[in-house]
């Protein structure tokens, strides 16, 4: 049992770094991104790839995976998602659906399907009978850090207050001064980075493999409802307690039906609280 709280804590800190940018952008631009999950992979393949072939540590890799998914968002929703941002979100879903399409794909072709880890044999160590991975560890704690460092940024910086207010209400913020389709922009780069991000991590600890996007993208619906839309501290919560779920959920009735209990959660959740554990109403 102890064990199983173990894993599940390490598991839940990854998770909610992979649910914050997601929650992000759809607590502030109302855009379900659909490519969330394949951004994922992507990021997680390139820092496999640069890896292999040069041996450079992939913590070393964080930082430049990062910058270069937040120019990416950045760009991709200044040049066409705000082009289409104010329509229903039915057509901003269709298209980020079938922009993932595109890199889904694009990923198939260039990097196939197999399964790669970063191998770093970083070995394990044990307390009492409980077993700790130390990649796992890394994993886990420099999520805990990247979501804590995107906390403050919502919280303490100029940016981040200007975010904080087009989520709350666009149309005061607008006339505030604030210029929306730039905060768009950044908002989407921010969770781009965070997916980035995610990739490295995700890379150091399990396989990636583009057979998985999909199931990362539903995980992180799993925590946005659980923990509530647009909060940090909810996809903190959200995560950790899908990751614990999901270990004692393997513990209690097998690894294949873990999964299905965190999405049962989700149903029951959004029939008796629909804002989440820590969501405010009207971001439901």
């Amino acid at each position: 049992m102890l064990q199983a709280l173990a894993n599940g804590l390490m598991l839940g800190g990854l998770y909610a770094c992979i649910a914050v940018g997601f929650s992000l952008v759809w607590g502030v631009l109302n855009i379900i991104n659909m490519m969330y999950g394949s951004l994922i992979i992507f990021a997680g393949y390139v820092t496999y790839f640069i890896w292999y072939g040069t041996k450079i540590t992939p913590i070393l890799l964080l930082l430049p995976v990062t910058l270069v998914m937040f120019i990416f968002g950045y760009l991709l929703q200044y040049l066409m998602i705000n082009r289409v941002v104010k329509r229903p979100v039915l057509t901003t879903l269709t298209l980020t659906f079938g922009l993932d399409m595109i890199l889904y794909n694009f990923m198939n072709s260039f990097f196939e399907a197999t399964p790669r880890r970063i191998a770093l044999n970083w070995g394990s160590f044990s307390i009492a009978d409980l077993v700790f991975p130390i990649d796992r560890l890394v994993a886990m704690a420099l999520a805990f850090i990247l979501t804590f460092l995107l906390y403050i940024l919502l919280r303490a910086s100029r940016i981040g207050r200007a975010i904080v207010a087009v989520r709350m209400d666009r149309d005061a913020a607008s006339l505030m001064g604030i210029q929306i389709p730039q905060i768009y922009a950044i908002t989407f780069g921010l969770g781009a980075a965070m997916a980035g991000a995610c990739g490295v991590l995700f890379a150091v600890a399990f396989p990636v493999t583009t057979n998985i996007s999909g199931l990362l993208l539903g995980k992180a619906f799993v925590i946005c409802v659980i923990g509530g839309l647009g909060s940090v501290p909810g996809a903190l919560i959200g995560g950790l307690a899908l990751g614990l779920i999901e270990s004692f959920g393997s513990h209690w009735f097998g690894p294949q039906n873990a999964i299905i209990i965190g999405f049962v959660l989700m149903l029951t959740l959004l029939m008796v609280r629909p804002t989440g554990l820590l969501g405010v109403k009207g971001y439901e």
